[in-house]
């Protein structure tokens, strides 16, 4: 027997001998005296109905009030000798086969029943192993005594105790072999649902198909549900290290070239090889360096800091941050078109400071990388949101990139010319500044025209969470 069918039947056989044991002394001590308790009760309910009868009506229905009550009665004159009045009544209950060897009405009864009080005793009789239960009434000169035999019920309750000690000793075998029984269909998904949790705790997410339409398969349920959490928690890590690892190898990587060549000039002005543009030269590495130290800086600082979100118009920013690249799209003879769709209002809701390095970053690559000498900016309503789209051409584009464009240094070509990313660390910047805003953004291509675009709720219609 497992644990579990041990305690089963512990508790169960626990219950059993209790409810025996109650059972034995309600029989022992109370039952007796419930029993006497109901035959008065029906007694006093009877003479009741005596007392409210008309005499002739009640001679008339002895009989079915005896059989109504399964009670005996009998009448007898009520003269003045107690004597005569005790012979005549133990007269009258022979005549009912009823014999008893203890019977009479004292004095004080009489005395009770001359003055038409109802009067009640019980005669034990030892012999009969009985007890005789009788109300006497006094009607119009005529006694009635009403009476009801009760059984001595020691031997009674024995038997019925001995009948309930058999059937506790059969209950507490018969519990043996159900504990067994309903203890293995409860153990035996268990013992899977610890098999699993084991599997689990190995990092292999496994999933118990338990179906017994209980808590057990709410239980696996859920265990099912934390495996497919942690597995998701899980591959969300790996994929978060293997990310930080791809990141800090592509800043090795960036730093590589530029500590290369301040080592190589640094080594030929030691040497005397200098032309006059080695500084100059070292100066322009350093300042890279000191741009994407920079850039990661802010990067880490967008992804800590809180954003002060206020109303703003959109196309007043959108407007000053184009001015500043007006001249150089001048020079590269660039050809620029914004389409504002009609609108009326370009109020939205957001960090200013951040929108304006959003825009400067998606512009500023538009004007240096397209490939069409076009660039299309559009704003347009969309629902209570204000989207803004830019487009610009380009070479060549995979799928894929769309999802991995966004991450830290990732460039498209292995030569790493950075058509489109350049160091790659400004749309990851972007990434942070609008999921910061909690509004959708995303990037795709169209007949080899890249187009990134991203929205943000017009302040008419902003709610905030």
């Amino acid at each position: 027997m497992n644990k579990l069918s041990r305690k089963l039947f512990l508790r169960t056989s626990g219950i059993i001998c209790f409810v025996f044991v109650l059972s034995f002394l309600l029989n022992t001590f109370f039952l007796p005296k419930y029993i006497l308790h109901q035959k008065k009760i029906n007694l006093a309910e009877l003479t009741s109905r005596l007392e409210a009868m008309d005499i002739k009506q009640l001679q008339n229905d002895v009989e079915k009030l005896e059989y109504d009550y399964n009670v005996t009665i009998v009448q007898a004159p009520f003269g003045s000798d107690v004597n005569e009045i005790n012979g005549s009544v133990r007269d009258q209950l022979n005549k009912k086969g009823i014999t008893l060897s203890k019977f009479w009405i004292t004095d004080e009864s009489y005395e009770k029943l001359q003055r038409h009080e109802t009067v009640r005793k019980i005669y034990s009789q030892e012999k009969l192993e009985t007890s005789f239960l009788v109300t006497f009434l006094n009607k119009n000169g005529t006694l009635f005594v009403i009476g009801d035999s009760v059984a001595h019920s020691s031997a009674f309750i024995q038997m019925v105790n001995e009948f309930n000690l058999y059937l506790a000793i059969g209950t507490l075998l018969l519990t043996i072999g159900l504990s067994w029984l309903i203890a293995r269909q409860i153990v035996r998904p268990l013992t899977q649902l610890r098999q699993t949790a084991e599997d689990i705790s190995h990092l292999s997410f496994q999933k118990s198909e338990i179906q017994t339409g209980d808590e057990i398969e709410s239980l696996a349920e859920s265990i099912n549900m934390m495996s497919d959490k942690l597995k998701e928690a899980l591959e969300a890590l790996e994929e978060k290290n293997q990310n930080l690892r791809i990141f800090i190898s592509d800043i090795s990587h960036e730093l590589k070239t530029p500590i290369a060549l301040i080592k190589a000039y640094s080594t030929g002005i030691k040497d005397g090889l200098d032309d006059g543009t080695f500084v100059d030269v070292i100066k322009k590495q350093a300042d890279e360096m000191s741009g994407i130290v920079d850039k990661l800086l802010n990067l880490s600082k967008l992804q800590n800091d809180s954003f002060t979100m206020e109303s703003f118009d959109f196309t007043l920013l959108f407007e000053q941050t184009i001015h500043k690249y007006q001249i150089t799209i001048q020079q590269k003879n660039l050809m620029l078109t914004v389409e504002e769709c009609g609108l009326s209002n370009t109020l939205v809701v957001g960090d200013r400071a951040k929108i304006e390095i959003v825009l400067d970053n998606f512009i500023s690559n538009a004007v240096k990388y397209t490939k069409n000498k076009r660039i299309a900016i559009s704003l347009q309503r969309e629902g209570n949101h204000l989207m803004f789209c830019i487009k610009n051409g380009i070479e060549h584009w995979d799928s894929t990139y769309s999802g991995k464009i966004w991450q830290p240094f990732y460039v498209i070509e292995s030569s790493r010319n950075k058509n489109l990313s350049g160091t790659g660390l400004g749309l990851s910047i972007v990434q942070t500044i609008l999921q910061k805003h909690h509004v959708s953004f995303g990037v795709r291509e169209e007949h080899e025209v890249i187009a990134f675009f991203f929205t943000l709720p017009l302040a008419n219609d902003y709610r905030a969470d």
